[in-house]
């Protein structure tokens, strides 16, 4: 025993020297323990690309966040990025990929038509999905698995319908559609049942398609039909538009969606509107202790949109149910997010209704000059 204990005394430098190397080296998070793998499923090529980076890149961020401050559980996230191409079928066959991964959950995707079908194999596996920034209200109704940071178009579509007629006195409107679009096609349909209930009259309803690049008989369909406000439901070719008709004289002030929230909308166009107006889930003026403190952190790493903070908020509230679960298990962390109330996120505190939806607030953004303003914040979903 004496000389058990003489060789342990000799021993026991080197080994405390190792333990003390692995600390440094490995942190809090366990080298040796299994990552628990999340999906993020966006558009990193097609015509969704460039709108989807700002999603990316908030969901990036949380992952490199938590990872920082320990992981979860004690384990690193492995962050798999998923190419949906632009495309339902891509977003289908990219849900199919994260599925055979094993993921614990999955954050995606931006398009509604793109959630759509992620969401309808995430619950047939009964995997956990949180939606940045798809507002279709169709989406959350698929099934128990599915959840939405964002507010939904019933909500963004009646409250835009709401300022245009009661803040900007708008008593007609001319309807740009984009025809191969769900959420294009939803909230026109949302804006103009509210705008005409609240005394509006829709003048015009103008149908295109995605990717079509030439608007010049649609802009003078639009002049034809003087209106105090032209509604431009579609994303980033609303800049393109907006600038043709401001270059053809039209006198109607163009308002949009939550679409109009990229750097896309504005490089097409979006940065030569005079005036115009938007809806959007959050601002990087926001004054917010939670919103100042995200800006301040994170603006010297891109420019921030509102894609950026809900991506953000949507990893971190999946992080918080799995920590409530106590393990990566996809039913006890489906558990966990229905029971999430009050989360603190950047975008405003997080409650998940029965459906698995959030009601939030929303803001309205006033374009001057091609440069985008805070104007104001108002109502909630609930």
């Amino acid at each position: 025993m004496t000389q058990f204990c003489r060789i342990l005394r000799q021993l026991l430098p080197g080994l405390c020297l190792i333990c003390l190397i692995c600390m440094l080296t490995f942190g809090s998070v366990s080298a040796f323990a299994k990552p628990i793998k999340i999906a993020a499923i966006f558009a990193r090529t097609g015509k969704a690309a460039n709108s989807n980076r700002t999603a990316i890149l908030g969901t990036q961020l949380a992952v490199r966040e938590i990872n920082r401050q320990g992981g979860l559980l004690g384990k690193r996230i492995d962050l798999l990025l998923f190419d949906n191409k632009s495309t339902p079928i891509g977003s289908h066959l990219a849900a199919e990929q994260a599925v055979k991964a094993g993921v614990s959950g999955i954050i995606g995707s931006s398009w509604s038509s793109h959630s759509l079908a992620v969401a309808k194999v995430a619950e047939k596996y009964g995997i956990p999905m949180i939606s940045p920034i798809s507002t279709i209200p169709s989406l959350t109704a698929i099934g128990d698995s599915i959840f939405r940071i964002c507010y939904n178009d019933d909500f963004q579509g009646s409250t835009l319908a709401g300022f245009a007629f009661t803040d900007l006195n708008a008593r007609s409107a001319v309807i740009f559609v984009d025809i191969t679009s769900d959420f294009s096609m939803y909230i026109a349909k949302v804006f103009s049942r509210t705008f005409v209930s609240l005394g509006g009259t829709i003048l015009k309803e103008i149908e295109y398609k995605g990717g079509q690049d030439d608007f010049r008989e649609a802009i003078r369909e639009t002049l034809g039909h003087p209106a105090d406000i032209v509604f431009l439901s579609g994303y980033y070719e609303s800049g393109f538009i907006a600038a043709g008709l401001q270059a053809a004289g039209s006198k109607a002030v163009p308002i949009g969606t939550d679409g109009w929230d990229a750097a896309s909308f504005f490089s097409s166009g979006g940065n030569t509107i005079t005036r115009g107006y938007f809806i959007n889930h959050w601002l990087p003026a926001d004054t917010s202790p939670r919103s100042r403190a995200f800006v301040e952190k994170y603006a010297g790493e891109a420019e921030l949109f509102a894609p950026t903070a809900l991506a953000y908020d949507a990893v971190h509230v999946l992080a918080a149910a799995i920590e409530m679960a106590g393990e990566p298990d996809r039913d006890k962390i489906l558990d966990s997010l229905r029971k999430v109330q009050g989360f603190k996120g950047v975008t405003g505190d997080i409650t998940f209704d029965r459906q698995g939806n959030a009601a939030k607030r929303a803001c309205i953004a006033e374009i001057r000059e091609g440069v985008p303003h805070f104007l104001k914040c108002t109502g909630s979903e609930n």
